[in-house]
């Protein structure tokens, strides 16, 4: 595989956001759910709308993992009141990390992961935290194979369905 660049993403994108958005959530999660709470979610999670207010929002930042012009994966950054329920103002969340299926297992899920590290020592943060489907075990284990350990759950409603997800964190040194 040619280079890959990591590039902040901003409202031109909007429409390239919302389509590998949509296909690396369905691809990863659509067979493990019913269909009707799946569509619910995948209807309000990543409309236009949604992700137009994401990105105009100046507490989170997404990044597109690119070789040429092409896509291939993204990451999403939640930082200050913007996270999702942890507000410790000494970590940064990692809401989103996915990778096109076609470009899995090729490190580019590693490469998002090192650029989240970077900004959060940047921002002079003492972690990263996220929350991991507990019923997803190979992102557990990616995650655990950095550095990230368990530290508690939340709920995450997918449509009406409400799903347990493990929180992680990662301890950033000097």
């Amino acid at each position: 595989m040619a280079s890959i660049d990591i590039v902040k993403v901003d409202i031109k994108d909007l429409n390239t956001l919302q389509t590998i958005a949509k296909q690396t959530f369905i691809d990863a999660f659509e067979k493990d759910n019913s269909p009707e709470h799946f569509q619910k979610y995948l209807d309000r999670a990543f409309s236009l709308e949604k992700l137009t207010t994401e990105l105009l929002e100046p507490r989170s930042e997404f990044y597109f993992a690119k070789n040429g012009e092409h896509v291939l994966a993204y990451l999403k950054l939640n930082f200050g009141s913007a996270k999702n329920e942890l507000q410790d103002g000494d970590a940064v969340e990692i809401e989103r990390i996915y990778v096109s299926q076609a470009f899995q297992a090729q490190k580019i899920g590693e490469l998002l992961l090192q650029k989240s590290i970077q900004i959060a020592k940047e921002r002079m943060t003492a972690y990263l935290w996220l929350g991991v489907w507990s019923e997803n075990p190979n992102a557990i284990r990616f995650y655990k194979k950095h550095g990230f350990v368990p530290f508690g759950e939340h709920i995450f409603q997918l449509g009406d369905d409400a799903q347990t997800d493990i929180l992680m964190k990662l301890e950033l040194k000097d």
